[in-house]
């Protein structure tokens, strides 16, 4: 393995046991593969070599329980640093760490922690105390995860808090979207109850003026035929005709076909005809009756006078 983390030596020969120590190597990064390779190895040193960041896939390592990191120039701890919760021992001497990953708080079993010579924030830095002796640095995980586990709370309702007032602003706009629906659909509602009040009103209105004109046409009427009435001169009333002027009628009519049959049979080349015979026959024994009757008058009105 190279200085540059490169490889070379390798990290099978450099294990003791379950230690590996990888100090004063001069990294500049840390070969995660190749420890992720040896799960045996629970502890491990990397103090005093140029480490600036871990790389995120270092807290895939969770078989680890004690870990140095002394003398880097560390200036942050991965997000989720609190994966490696069998960790138990871990040192951070002079970095240059100010503050510590919320995840921080999931490292249960830590039991020992070492922050000296960091430019902590100043909160972190008092809840941290010193690590000069065991007892100190026993105190100093107990108070850190504390802390940290306050500050995970604390994010926790910040994070519920503001997303209850997400759904509280959602549930505000939906309501809002709700009544400007409801506004909305009652304009149109009463834009609409207008609309056919108007249509009535002018429905009634042309009814009500076509009733006026038709009067007014009826009265123009009735004033056009009055002045036609009385210029008439009055009619003498009519009488039924009476049934003896009926029968006359009749009986006229049939004197007028009788003559006209006479005289067709007399005048006509049909006297020769049968029916005429009979018509002539007749026609003379009337008129020597009548000429009989004229004489009989005659004789009486005679007498009468001697």
């Amino acid at each position: 393995m190279s200085r540059g983390g490169g490889k070379g030596l390798s990290l099978k020969d450099k294990l003791d046991g379950n230690e590996l120590d990888l100090s004063l190597c001069d990294l500049n990064e840390v070969p995660v593969r190749e420890l992720a390779a040896l799960p045996k190895a629970t502890v491990l040193d990397l103090s005093c070599n140029n480490l600036i960041s871990l790389p995120s896939d270092f807290c895939s390592l969770m078989h680890l329980v004690k870990l140095d990191l002394s003398k880097n120039r560390l200036q942050q701890l991965p997000l989720d640093f609190g994966r490696l919760v069998n960790l138990q021992h871990l040192d951070l001497l002079n970095n240059r760490l100010v503050t510590l990953p919320v995840s921080f708080a999931q490292l249960k079993n830590l039991k020992w922690l070492d922050l000296k010579d960091n430019p902590l924030d100043p909160v972190l830095a008092k809840v941290a105390g010193d690590c000069l002796d065991e007892k100190q640095c026993k105190q100093a995980a107990v108070k850190v995860l504390q802390h940290m586990k306050a500050i995970q709370s604390e994010q926790d309702r910040q994070r519920q808090r503001k997303l209850q007032a997400e759904r509280e602003m959602e549930k505000k706009r939906e309501a809002e979207q709700r009544a400007k629906e409801a506004q909305e659909r009652e304009l149109r509602k009463r834009e609409k109850a207008e609309e056919k009040e108007r249509r009535r009103r002018e429905y009634d209105a042309q009814k009500a003026a076509k009733q006026e004109m038709e009067k007014k046409t009826k009265k123009e009427t009735v004033q056009t035929r009055k002045p036609a009435s009385s210029s008439r001169p009055p009619q003498p009333p009519r009488h039924k005709p009476s049934w003896s002027r009926s029968v006359l009628r009749v009986l006229l009519f049939v004197l007028f076909c009788i003559l006209c049959t006479v005289a067709a049979c007399k005048l006509t080349e049909l006297q020769r005809q049968p029916l005429c015979i009979s018509v002539n026959t007749l026609y003379e024994d009337v008129v020597a009756a009548l000429q009989n009757h004229k004489t009989l008058q005659n004789m009486l009105q005679h007498n009468s006078q001697q």
